[in-house]
């Protein structure tokens, strides 16, 4: 889990590559987490908008993260725009080997 939290944050803003499921679904553990964190910190404080200290820097790294896990799969970053199927898409085993987005 910490492998994956490390790649993510150390491409903080790489479109490009590829994400594993596994590195993908934990950095996004992880940010429901700190989010959930930030809510109650926020909310114990009674300032509604602490809650976005705590989200906001990992907004582009989880975006970066979505994208590279759509080439993963083989296909474009554009379909993390799709509802639903963006969702099936990140679920889905990534193509073996080499695909146009770069290697495994």
């Amino acid at each position: 889990m910490g492998n994956a939290i490390s790649a993510c944050m150390s491409k903080y803003a790489t479109f490009s590559g590829r994400a594993s499921r596994s590195e993908y679904w934990y950095f996004y553990l992880f940010y429901v987490i700190v989010y959930v964190v930030g809510l109650f910190v926020s909310l114990s404080l009674g300032n509604s908008n602490i809650v976005y200290i705590f989200a906001i820097p990992f907004w582009l790294p989880l975006f970066a993260a979505s994208i590279r896990r759509m080439h993963d799969v083989g296909k474009s970053g554009w379909f993390i725009l799709i509802p639903i199927y963006n969702l099936i898409l990140a679920c889905t085993p990534g193509t073996p080997g080499p695909n146009s987005y770069g290697s495994n």
